[in-house]
């Protein structure tokens, strides 16, 4: 998606007037031309399908399951514009053999990473990837995060986290692949 520079900058620069900054003062003068430039790179997944990432599937004989854990995330809160970050733990039930490289999973994370994003969506917008992206029969997305909105505002809650999870497929009918799936996520102290 193309980034309107010039109109980004207006934006941030009219924005700061309004809350009382300076714009004049030496450090802040070219504080909206980097802020548009920041915000460029982490809204860039917008427009972009994460399931794109996989690009053809691998063949291999894979019967079991897979668990890519522990890819670290950073988005930015639609309702607050601060960010979000953590990890995501994905595991997933290779349907025909199909499979990916270990990256394209970071790949299709940061896609659906860099845009104006809730917790619970971008957990939902990973999974949908992978099934999509690789016709997974099963899927489990396990999303870890600090929310800096809630740690910022007054009274903040310092430390807290939140933890969302989606399950599509035989992960979600299937009690058994189910609990196996869980069981490959593993509890938080593991990823240590």
């Amino acid at each position: 998606m193309a980034v309107n520079s010039k109109d980004a900058e207006r934006a941030v620069e009219t924005f700061l007037k309004a809350v009382g900054v300076d714009m004049e003062e030496q450090n802040m003068r070219r504080t909206p031309a980097r802020v548009a430039e920041m915000y460029a790179y982490l809204f860039g997944g917008l427009g972009r399908d994460p399931a794109e990432a996989f690009g053809p599937p691998i063949a291999a004989d894979a019967g079991g399951l897979i668990a890519v854990r522990g890819i670290p995330f950073f988005s930015m809160c639609e309702h607050h514009l601060v960010p979000f970050y953590g990890t995501v733990d994905i595991v997933y039930a290779p349907a025909g053999g199909r499979i990916a490289g270990f990256s394209r999973f970071v790949e299709a994370v940061e896609i659906a990473a860099h845009r104006p994003q809730l917790q619970e969506r971008l957990t939902q917008d990973i999974a949908d990837a992978v099934q999509r992206g690789l016709g997974a029969s099963g899927v489990l997305v396990l999303c870890r995060a600090t929310q800096l909105c809630m740690t910022l505002r007054e009274g903040g809650s310092y430390g807290t986290e939140t933890t969302t999870s989606a399950s599509l497929g035989a992960f979600a009918t299937d009690n058994a692949a189910c609990q196996q799936a869980w069981m490959m996520v593993g509890s938080k102290e593991e990823h240590a």
